[in-house]
């Protein structure tokens, strides 16, 4: 049975492709969940952790603070999201088999955003993010298997490039949200409480839409009488590197998103601390980048995809990493806050264009039948990325920092995203575009009686 306000599509191709062309609305409502999600993130990543964690510990331990607990709470999404992607594409229920999932977890996800609203302590803090983290991916997971299942081939550009805009617009709400709890005053403490609630409510509103209003696709696999523990356990086999384009882009999206990451989630840091910038201008310039950010990702990524569609996926991808290793090497070494915005537009351009692009290519590449789990597996490098470039730029922080915090700190962390952007253009270079099962099979060799 179809969920409410969704009808059967028609019969996929051969290679399990979808071909009915699906309407912009229906196109618009299958990315509009990710604004949900990334304003949650926006606000927590972009703003909250940066200002609350560094009160809550010693003076120059905040970088390492940071990374400890982004590492831990996202072991958790490493672990959440491909299994439940790999769990939900045998999900079988008169909703649908990936609506149970996205409802569950949204629900869960504002009720602890209201205990990090509410913690004061690290410990308290730490622990809310890990079952944010699990209850976000629960329902990231499969609902990342929806542009899979129901997008042809001739919209997976325009439908990835959607997915960008709502990422990254979510993202600058959630920001522009939170950077309204940053405190001037020397008395009164931040409060993020306001802030953080919004943007759960406005997650949920995504997610209630979601579920009304987008149709199912695919029917769920045949589990053949397995248990649902060897389902999960399914999302973790070895035939995954059986697909070496997928695990060689997902390496490539991992250093990528690294790379944009260091600055995402120290940009609080870098502008107090490296640009000398007081409360009430970091107030002003924070909405000022996020809107700086946001209106470059806008501007490439719909010329990204169309480019894409002519050109091919890895070209486009390729001078992503240019512009994101060249726009990290000016922020190293900006002079002041408008010479950094260049730095950052030249990073969100390559962002846009690489979120339209590499997340049409990963569609291009999986096999559909699996696509929750596939799907899911490659957000872990989306979820861990945060984490990753923590263990390395946050140390950096404190490191060359020092306790007297100066601004030479968040330059060092931010100069090694040249690297991690020029590692993922390496990386990408062995992906095949074509999908391994659309590849003509290898002549054999008659044998001789």
């Amino acid at each position: 049975m179809h969920a409410p306000g969704s009808s059967a599509i028609d019969e996929p191709t051969a290679d399990g492709r979808p071909t009915a062309i699906l309407p912009l609305s229906q196109l618009f409502q299958l990315s509009v969940y990710w604004f949900g999600i990334n304003s949650i993130w926006g606000a927590i990543d972009g703003v909250v952790l940066q200002k609350r964690v560094p009160e809550l510990v010693d003076p120059g331990t905040g970088g390492t603070a940071l990374a400890v607990i982004k590492v831990v709470a996202v072991l958790m999404a490493i672990v959440i999201q491909p299994t439940i992607g790999s769990i939900s594409d045998y999900t079988i229920t008169r909703w649908g088999r990936r609506k149970p999932y996205i409802l569950i977890g949204t629900v869960l996800d504002v009720v602890f955003l209201i205990g990090i609203a509410t913690s004061q302590v690290y410990l308290s803090v730490l622990a809310f993010l890990v079952l944010l983290q699990f209850s976000s991916n629960f329902a990231q997971g499969p609902f990342q298997g929806y542009i899979p299942d129901l997008v042809p081939g001739r919209q997976v550009g325009l439908a990835s490039a959607l997915v960008g805009v709502m990422s990254v617009l979510g993202v600058i709400a959630g920001q522009s949200l939170a950077s309204t709890g940053i405190s001037s005053d020397p008395t009164k403490p931040n409060d993020f409480t306001i802030p953080i609630i919004a943007v759960g409510l406005i997650e949920l509103a995504t997610a209630i839409g979601t579920i009304l209003w987008v149709r199912e696709g695919r029917a769920a696999k045949d589990r053949a009488g397995r248990s649902w523990r060897s389902v999960a356990a399914e999302a973790w086999g070895t035939d995954v590197f059986r697909e070496r384009s997928f695990v060689w882009l997902v390496g490539s999206r991992l250093l990528f998103l690294m790379g944009v990451s260091l600055i995402y989630n120290l940009s609080v840091i870098y502008l107090e601390r490296s640009m000398i910038l007081n409360p009430d201008e970091q107030k002003f310039w924070i909405p000022v980048t996020s809107v700086v950010i946001g209106g470059s990702i806008l501007a490439s990524t719909i010329p990204a995809a169309r480019l894409s569609d002519r050109f091919g996926r890895k070209p486009v991808i390729y001078t992503a990493c240019g512009m994101g290793a060249l726009g990290m090497a000016v922020l190293a070494l900006a002079p002041g806050v408008l010479v950094a915005e260049a730095g950052i537009l030249l990073v969100a351009v390559g962002a846009g264009a690489f979120l339209a692009v590499d997340w049409a290519l990963m569609t291009d590449i999986i096999p559909k039948a699996s696509s929750g789990r596939y799907m899911g597996m490659s957000n872990v490098a989306t979820a861990s990325a945060g984490a990753f470039a923590l263990i390395l730029g946050g140390p950096l922080v404190d490191i060359i920092g020092g306790v007297e915090e100066t601004g030479a700190g968040p330059r060092a962390a931010v100069a090694v995203g040249v690297l991690l952007f020029l590692s993922a253009a390496a990386l990408l270079r062995p992906v095949d575009e074509r999908r391994r099962e659309d590849l003509p099979e290898p002549a054999t060799v008659p044998a001789i009686a």
